[in-house]
């Protein structure tokens, strides 16, 4: 039998942070009916310290920032559970959005975005591919390199 998406979290070593706090005035999740709109979450890692600041194109590399949107996708999940109490509640991940602090150069976009993309399927399998748009920005708040938001569908 597959895995929960609780017990995979626990088998790929996630420890889901307490979610972070909105730096301005919003929530960081608003249910309506059975779905949850998660704002978008920057890249804090476990020390609490952003893991990628600056552009891609400008200093930050590619492998860096899938890296960062991963940690993005991490504290998306950490709103979903704060939210709903459990992953197991997911029914699908619907939609994500990513930002991505770039040079008008950069052309990487999706490859970044894997980040995330990679670690919803890994938790959650098939339920967990989704649509994405992925752009390219000049500057996102704390010159984090990188931020995703989800829409969720929960029981």
């Amino acid at each position: 039998m597959p895995s929960s998406p609780d017990q995979r979290l626990v088998e790929l070593g996630i420890t889901l942070p307490t979610p972070a706090a909105p730096v301005a005035n919003y929530v960081g999740v608003v249910r309506s009916g059975n779905h949850l709109v998660i704002s978008g979450q920057l890249c804090f890692g476990p020390d609490g310290k952003l893991a990628a600041t600056g552009k891609l194109g400008a200093g930050v590399a590619v492998e860096q920032a899938k890296a960062a949107a991963r940690l993005c996708a991490i504290n998306v999940l950490a709103q979903v559970r704060a939210a709903v109490g459990s992953l197991d509640k997911v029914v699908r991940v619907v939609r994500l959005g990513g930002f991505i602090a770039a040079t008008p150069d950069f052309t990487q976009h999706p490859a970044v975005m894997n980040g995330a993309s990679d670690l919803m399927v890994e938790v959650f399998g098939e339920i967990g591919r989704h649509a994405r748009s992925t752009i390219g920005v000049p500057s996102l708040p704390l010159d984090s390199a990188v931020e995703v938001e989800a829409l969720i569908e929960v029981t």
